[in-house]
């Protein structure tokens, strides 16, 4: 009975969660992590590469792997 009883609510706890994020959305929030570079960070970034700096270089002095400059870079494109 009692486990009926959870699971019943875990139900109402997710469509209440579901419901919400419907909403935030339909307000224009923005969900999700924030972007690890910013507009002005890839452009810099794009020059820097397009000038024949290494990638390691650029995302050592962008303070981000590798990876993310990769990423950010190819989101963008």
């Amino acid at each position: 009975m009692l486990a009926a009883l959870a699971e019943f609510e875990r139900t109402l706890i997710v469509e209440r969660t579901q419901a919400g994020l419907k909403a935030a959305k339909k307000r224009g929030v923005k969900l999700g992590r924030r972007p690890s570079l910013s507009e002005g960070q890839r452009k810099h970034a794009r020059e820097l590469l397009d000038r024949g700096e290494s990638p390691a270089t650029v995302a050592k002095l962008l303070n981000v792997c590798r990876a993310t400059l990769y990423n950010s870079l190819k989101i963008r494109a």
